[in-house]
């Protein structure tokens, strides 16, 4: 069975409870969707940094067309806004843990594509619509496919633990609204 087969059984749970809670923001709603973004953003530059510090450059070369934090701060800086504190980053001090990280985060442009198509024009929406380089996740698949990380269960302790990380990151910015 490959990672990503592992990967996508084994986080179903956690997927499916992320949606369900993202899914409840309208974001045609200005504020709505000011508060997904800060949600997004306590956590996905925290990820983002441990990957790269992580060295996911050597098993993907193009991860600094990857990035979506500096898309992120634009659209929140768009909106009159500023970054909100970062949770702390997940632990990644393997092969295995960056793949299960990067799975959760490479996973969720998919996912903000679909979403961005329900953003009106007048909001700023780099962030969402970003999809990386052509081809980025194909080829982010067939690397994690080709990967041979020696125990999957480090990988998906690694992804459920990010997107725990959003669940929480989303519980603070809804305390937060009144």
């Amino acid at each position: 069975m490959s990672l990503r087969s592992v990967l996508r059984a084994q986080t179903a749970d956690c997927h499916a409870e992320v949606d369900k809670l993202f899914g409840t923001f309208d974001l045609s709603n200005r504020e709505q969707y000011r508060t997904f973004l800060r949600t997004h953003a306590r956590i996905v530059p925290a990820a983002e940094n441990a990957i790269e510090h992580a060295g996911i450059r050597r098993l993907l070369p193009d991860w600094p067309d990857r990035r979506r934090a500096p898309l992120l701060f634009a659209d929140i800086r768009a909106l009159g806004d500023q970054m909100p504190a970062l949770l702390p980053p997940p632990a990644l001090g393997c092969e295995a843990a960056l793949w299960g990280a990067l799975y959760v985060l490479e996973g969720s442009k998919l996912g903000g594509a679909l979403l961005a198509k329900s953003v009106p024009d007048h909001l700023p929406r780099s962030y969402l619509a970003s999809q990386g380089p052509k081809g980025a996740m194909r080829a982010f698949m067939e690397r994690l496919d080709a990967s041979d990380v020696g125990d999957p269960a480090i990988a998906v302790a690694a992804a459920r633990n990010v997107f725990e990380l959003f669940l929480k990151a989303a519980q603070l910015e809804l305390e937060a609204v009144p």
